[in-house]
């Protein structure tokens, strides 16, 4: 997770309350407000979450990659977990949060079971995907 300066730097961004722990504020789109956010970093987890002002509003994808990047270094592994039935909390039915693991790395699959990256042909991906498949 960053630091707490470089979050302090994030344009679109209005801090309401900052610890060394963590802090809360608002998240602006097109310079309106568009979502609460919480931040932390204790327990063993960096953790970001964001609730739209608009209640019927789920952050998109785009939206949570720009939040990631606003808030988490460009090497880290971030995810948006989905857990076991019963250890669901749902408090806002629109707050989605991010979570960074502080000790381990966070194993992530090969790209090519994802899809085709960017300046990667089909044949070439194929190519890949087939090594993988063969290691499993």
């Amino acid at each position: 997770m960053k630091s707490q300066e470089e979050i302090q730097q994030i344009s679109n961004l209005m801090i309401q309350d900052n610890t060394p722990y963590g802090g809360c504020g608002i998240y602006y789109k097109q310079r309106k407000p568009y979502a609460s956010v919480i931040w932390s970093n204790g327990g063993g987890w960096d953790h970001v979450s964001v609730c739209p002002f608009k209640r019927t509003h789920v952050p998109t994808w785009d939206e949570m990659c720009r939040l990631k990047d606003d808030f988490f270094r460009e090497d880290e592994v971030v995810v948006q977990f989905h857990p076991a039935k019963e250890q669901y909390v749902n408090n806002l039915q629109n707050c989605l949060h991010l979570w960074r693991c502080q000790s381990d790395d966070f194993p992530t699959p090969p790209s090519v079971m994802v899809g085709i990256r960017d300046g990667q042909t089909t044949g070439e991906a194929i190519k890949e995907a087939v090594e993988v498949l063969n290691e499993c």
